[in-house]
Parts: structure tokens; sequence; C-alpha cells
């Protein structure tokens, strides 16, 4: 592991060299980072460590994204996950994957009253239906791995929640 400064990135590239594959889940939220902070996380730091780790030798970059991404959105959230696919797809990976999960239920340290109840509705729900409107964190991981495993189909691929539900069991 190497442990970089994202306020000064660029001078960590010998952290993202000889890496055949790079998997980013990197993110923040509005409230914890305010809008640009958001933004410089989310989006940003993102696109310089994809850019990075292309120049460093990566092959395959996958990406956590979310559900309903769209770079067009009236949504700030929405819009930077958009913004952040278009420019990582234009880095110019042999292979990227884009992972857009729908709510992600998983356990934090820190206290989010709204997205603990939030959770727990969705969890229930997931019972019912699952893969319609969350997914486990450990189901993603699951998926980030088994895309790079499985032979490449095309250069870029996204793969909506549904879809990482399915490849998050093999």
């Amino acid at each position: 592991q190497a442990v970089v400064d994202f306020e000064r990135l660029g001078e960590h590239a010998a952290a993202f060299q000889g890496h055949d594959v790079g998997f980013c889940c990197l993110g923040t939220t509005r409230a914890k980072a305010g809008a640009d902070g958001f933004v410089r996380v989310d989006r940003d730091y993102v696109a310089q460590a994809a850019e990075l780790a292309k120049a460093g030798g990566c092959k395959h970059f996958v990406l956590q994204s979310s559900r309903g991404a769209n770079a067009q959105s009236r949504f700030l959230y929405l819009r930077v996950k958009g913004e952040v696919e278009n420019l990582v797809q234009a880095v110019g990976f042999d292979r990227c994957t884009i992972l857009r999960p729908a709510v992600l239920l998983c356990k934090r340290q820190e206290s989010r009253p709204v997205e603990w109840i939030t959770q727990q509705f969705l969890g229930a729900v997931a019972r019912v239906f699952p893969g319609a409107y969350s997914v486990p964190v450990e189901t993603v991981a699951r998926a980030m791995v088994a895309c790079v495993l499985q032979p490449g189909e095309g250069k870029v691929k996204m793969l909506e929640n549904g879809a990482i539900h399915e490849l998050g069991k093999a």
C-alpha cells in the first residue's frame, strides 16, 4: 500500500507505476466536504488518479460510480458521477469497467441517521426484490474483482445494479 496526498497527487506518480489493473471507489459526501470538496474528491481526484494509472501502465480501470450517473443531470451528485465517468473513459484504457450500484448497504463508523434508516428499509425491500434498489458493498467488491477476471468484452463496459448483483455472486 502507498499512502498519497490527493492534494498533491502528481508527486505520487510512482505509486501508480507498474499495475495492470486499477480499482477506484473514492468518494465523499456533499455534507462532509461541501459542494466544492465533493466535486474535488469525486471527480477531480478520481480523474487525476486514472490519468496517473494510465501513464503508469494500467490496462484495465474499474470505477465505482452510481446508479443514475449523468453528466447532464441537474443534481450535483449524479452530474459529477456522470462527468467523472466521461473523464475516465477519455483517458483511453484498453478496458474500462464502470459499476453503477444503487444504494450501498454497509456499516459506517460515522453516524448518518437518515442513511441508516434508508439502509434498514432497503435491506428489508432487498429480501423481497434483491437487486432492485440496493446492493451490499461486499457484492460490489466481488463484482469488481470478477469483471477483471473475465475476458474483455469491448473497451468500455457499464454494469448497472442488477448486473453487479449477478456478477457479485460469482
